[in-house]
C-alpha cells in the first residue's frame, strides 16, 4: 500500500505530568475512558504523543476532535489507532485506508510514529 503521510511526536512525560496536576480536566478532554484504564503516565503520554503524530500526518488542520482518535491496544498485541468523526473524515479526504502507530517511552520521553497508507 503507498503510504499518505507519516507523523512522529515527542512528549516530555513530567511536563506532561506537570499539565494533567495543574489542568485535571485536561485528562478527560484528551482522552477516552478506555484510553486512561490502567494507564500509567508514561503510557498516557505516548497516546497523547500518538494523537499529535496522528494530527500531524493529516496536515495538523485545526477542528480534529481528541476523543475522535483513540489510541487502544488488546491484551498481548500491539497498539491501534481507532479514528471515528472529524479524524475519520480527514483520513477519508485524503484516501487513508490503513494505519499504524508505534509508542516509546524511555528515560523521561514518550515517543510516538504514525503511518498513513491508501
Amino acid at each position: 500500500m503507498p503510504i499518505v503521510a507519516v507523523g512522529v511526536d515527542v512528549c516530555d512525560v513530567g511536563r506532561f505530568g506537570a499539565s494533567l496536576e495543574r489542568t485535571p480536566s485536561l485528562r478527560t478532554r484528551l482522552f477516552t475512558p478506555a484510553e486512561v484504564e490502567g494507564r500509567s503516565l508514561e503510557s498516557l503520554a505516548a497516546r497523547f504523543a500518538a494523537k499529535e503524530a496522528l494530527a500531524k500526518a493529516l496536515g495538523a488542520p485545526g477542528d480534529l476532535a481528541w476523543h475522535d482518535a483513540e489510541v487502544l491496544r488488546e491484551a498481548g498485541a500491539a497498539p491501534y489507532l481507532a479514528l471515528r468523526g472529524t479524524v475519520l473524515a480527514r483520513a477519508t479526504a485524503l484516501g487513508v485506508r490503513d494505519s499504524h502507530v508505534s509508542l516509546s517511552h524511555d528515560a523521561g520521553v514518550a515517543t510516538a510514529f504514525v503511518v498513513l497508507e491508501r
